[in-house]
């Protein structure tokens, strides 16, 4: 139910959801699509309710899995969670009963730095009075053009303690953002068969916006046929910075089972 990450922002990954539907752009290419229906191949019970959705685009279908909301609670040593890397835990299909046990596990677990991530930032605006927000659960919405910029704007209304945009897979020129209230900011190349290229001056613009702000930047990775094509240093560089206030020491940290 949970593994070590190979994404770079993060250690560990928890699915209290599995499944998705397209939104915008930047799921045309969805890893977790590709990676749902080989692990339903491979008969993992947890996706075996996935399958494609009867609408164009990529989507397999969302399945809520409450006996997964207990899996951090047997993780003794303190980790960054990605929560639904599989998912969206703010998708429609959600109800926000569910939502707010996920968010209890994550205040009964203060060890452990969550992140959550979400292409439905309208919803997340609307609901999050609703929730009770744990001071561990760090908040993030995906930006993959200047067109979706908008999530910004309903992520800044939400109480979480660290808020940030993720710019991946980067499909265009961000221009002038304003990133008041927002921590981090994550950018990379979208990677996979017919990965859509990522120019040099929409991340160095988006560096640059970040420094000026005094946001931390984070670059994943350039992309390409794999994620570790192209590399990660931008213009001879690694940009590895996470939120100053949040950042922690976490020691030697614990193997985790190889599952999803």
């Amino acid at each position: 139910m949970a593994d070590k990450s190979v994404i770079e922002w993060t250690e560990a990954m928890w699915n209290p959801t599995t499944g998705c539907d397209r939104v915008s752009p930047g799921c045309d290419r969805c890893y977790a699509q590709t990676l749902a229906k080989r692990l339903k191949a491979m008969g993992s019970p947890k996706y075996q309710n996935d399958g494609d959705l009867p609408t164009s685009g990529p989507g397999f279908r969302l399945t809520l899995h409450p006996l997964s909301l207990d899996v951090p609670r047997r993780w003794s040593a303190p980790r960054l969670v990605f929560v639904d890397s599989m998912s969206d835990l703010f998708h429609d299909d959600v109800p926000p009963e569910f939502i707010a046990q996920v968010f209890e596990v994550i205040r009964e677990t203060p060890q452990h730095t969550y992140q959550v991530l979400t292409k439905r930032a309208q919803r997340l605006s609307r609901i999050a009075g609703e929730l009770d927000w744990p001071s561990n659960l760090w908040m993030g919405v995906s930006v993959e053009t200047r067109r979706y910029a908008f999530r910004i704007d309903h992520l800044r209304k939400v109480p979480a303690a660290v808020k940030f945009v993720s710019a991946e897979p980067l499909l265009g020129p961000l221009g002038e953002l304003n990133l008041a209230g927002i921590g981090w900011v994550i950018a990379g190349g979208e990677s996979g068969a017919n990965a859509r290229p990522m120019e040099l001056d929409w991340v160095t613009e988006l560096r640059d916006t970040c420094t000026s702000a005094g946001v931390a930047f984070f670059f994943k990775q350039w992309g390409g046929r794999t994620p570790k094509a192209g590399g990660r240093e931008l213009e001879g560089e690694l940009w590895d910075e996470l939120p100053v206030e949040a950042a922690r020491s976490n020691g030697r940290r614990e193997e985790l089972p190889a599952s999803v």
